[in-house]
């Protein structure tokens, strides 16, 4: 089993203090980065090591490593040669550049050189169709290549060179690249100075600038909240927001009269005059403010469920179902349907599937036995009646 290496524990402290301590589990992708960084691939040790820091089982761990593809099972080489064969640069050329280099190298799909250097995939997608057919090297592009020049790249490679890609900066091994993904900075110098971006890149940058579009400002260093934290300033925010609302106007005890001796109404309007009609939100019950405490989608199901004694108005405009008539069912219907449903359809116990009882095989044997003493059937003829039955 390998033995981690002290930077590489002190990374993983490092890493899991990004996130608040409530939601630690969070680093775990980071963390398979790192430990892949150190041993080539995420082996069995990785996934016990992730585990411990982060206080999870080993099951939970390999769940995710074994979900993402950028996450290896086994030894890989250093450098990973990735060739799109999805439909469209496989119409441009793609299995043929795919194919050359399995000839080539004397390998197939996630096999490794003997000398370790170079391991040959093919990916579905690469996500840069317009530069295809494309292939990836530690997942840094090149682009429009064919099979002389696929070539041309894995010997260089496999010479100690270092060809630029297409676009992106300077490569570097796998192990490299998962420091990186670790969320660690390429310590190599100048390595982010070189390569240059693609066409359509550029072209999309020049259409934002011709257009005025530009990124809202923001604060890359803004700490994280923990929960605490963000739950007292959202009570902070609501008791402010209280604070801000105007007073209700309490109607007067005794009515006003007005002009004509009659009853004038009172509250916001003036002595006299008259009062100003509701407007109008097209809701059957009263508008009120939706509680705080309830998620969109729980708001969502009460207001639209056929119950009107659990229906709960939700924000201004929302309507309580009614029966067409503009009367509200009655309440119950829905939770009463939906027990009977439950009582006509038992559970399946632990040793057989849902309606299979034992009543029913007990109640067609003995029909199928009557059956045979009235008209002297056979065991045959029987066990074809209760099967019928």
């Amino acid at each position: 089993m390998s033995v981690f290496t002290d930077e590489t524990r002190e990374r993983a402290r490092e890493i899991i203090a990004r996130y608040p301590a409530d939601r630690s589990r969070s680093a775990l992708l980071p963390l398979l980065h790192l430990v892949q960084a150190e041993e080539g691939y995420v082996s069995p040790a990785g996934v016990t090591f992730c585990a411990e820091v982060l206080g999870l089982n080993k099951a939970q761990v390999g769940a995710v490593a074994t979900f993402y593809t950028m996450y290896k099972r086994k030894p890989t080489g250093d450098f990973l040669v990735s060739v799109c064969t999805n439909t469209m640069c496989n119409v441009l050329g793609g299995q043929e550049v795919y194919d050359t280099l399995s000839e080539h190298l004397g390998v197939g799909h996630d096999e490794t050189t003997a000398d370790g250097t170079i391991t040959l995939e093919h990916a579905e997608c690469l996500a840069a169709c317009d530069y295809g057919p494309v292939m990836t090297v530690n997942y840094d592009f090149f682009d429009g290549v064919d099979a002389s020049t696929a070539v041309g790249v894995v010997d260089e490679l496999r010479a100690g060179g270092r060809p630029m890609p297409t676009r992106g900066a300077r490569l570097c091994t796998l192990k490299e690249m998962a420091v990186q993904l670790a969320g660690f900075a390429d310590e190599r110098e100048g390595a982010v100075a070189d390569g240059g971006p693609g066409e359509p890149t550029l072209r999309g940058l020049r259409l934002a600038q011709e257009h005025g579009v530009s990124v809202p400002g923001f604060d890359p260093n803004t700490p994280i909240r923990s929960k605490a934290e963000a739950d007292k300033a959202a009570a902070e925010a609501k008791a402010k927001a209280e604070a801000a609302k105007p007073a209700p106007v309490e109607a007067s005890a005794a009515p006003v009269k007005g002009g004509d001796g009659a009853s004038a109404p009172t509250g916001a309007a003036g002595v006299g005059e008259p009062a100003k009609p509701a407007e109008a939100s097209g809701s059957t019950t009263r508008d009120v403010k939706a509680p705080d405490d309830k998620s969109p989608q729980v708001r969502t199901a009460e207001t639209r469920q056929p119950d009107a004694g659990t229906a709960v108005p939700d924000a201004p405009g929302t309507k309580v179902p009614t029966d067409g008539t503009g009367t509200a069912p009655e309440a119950g219907d829905a939770r009463s349907a939906e027990a009977a449903g439950v009582a006509a359809n038992a559970p399946a116990g632990d040793g057989k599937p849902a309606g299979d009882e034992a009543g029913a095989q007990e109640r067609n044997l003995t029909e199928a036995k009557a059956g045979t003493d009235a008209d002297g059937a056979g065991p045959a003829d029987a066990n074809e009646t209760g099967a019928q039955k």
